[in-house]
């Protein structure tokens, strides 16, 4: 029942902090954030971008080290310092012309249950509160920041169809 449901994808949102990261806040001793992502999480991401599939941000942080991190791997829609993640889902919809019920959000903690609620494939990463597991349609076996997004990106377009010829197209 799900793969049906993940056939429908047209957009993918991520939460942040404890999805492609680790959680963990770092600062160095001048007081500037440092985030460590997971590069096959990226391409995942760019994976899901080829195969048409929109990829979004909707964090409740700001962060140059994300702004930094969304330019690389092509993403524009970008959404952060949200505090009201289920309103920033409407306003996103409204401008991608895409429907909650093609949407996937993948989050781990508390603050991603408003937005969870409201698409139709919500996912938890592997260590994410149980409340969001509870939430999800879909619990990754992955950690947050270790492979997560990827895991749900092959899966996404594994029911898609687009696996093997996004394979074949890109590293023949």
């Amino acid at each position: 029942m799900i793969d049906t449901r993940l056939k429908q994808i047209a957009l993918v949102l991520l939460d942040v902090d404890g999805v492609l990261t680790t959680g963990q806040v770092i600062y160095d001793d001048t007081g500037q954030e440092t985030k460590v992502f997971h590069v096959r999480d990226g391409l995942g991401i760019r994976m899901l971008m080829e195969a048409g599939i929109q990829v979004g941000i909707v964090t409740g942080r700001r962060s140059t080290a994300l702004v930094h991190r969304c330019r690389n791997l092509g993403i524009t829609l970008l959404k952060d310092g949200i505090h009201d993640k289920a309103a920033a889902l409407e306003a996103i919809l409204k401008e991608t012309g895409v429907t909650a019920a093609t949407t996937a959000f993948v989050g781990d903690d508390l603050p991603d249950l408003p937005i969870m609620r409201r698409v139709d494939v919500p996912i938890a990463v592997g260590d994410a509160h149980v409340l969001v597991k509870q939430a999800a349609a879909i619990t990754t076996r992955a950690n947050g920041g270790c492979g997560a997004v990827r895991e749900i990106s092959e899966r996404i377009l594994k029911a898609r169809g687009d696996w093997e010829p996004l394979i074949n197209r890109l590293f023949p």
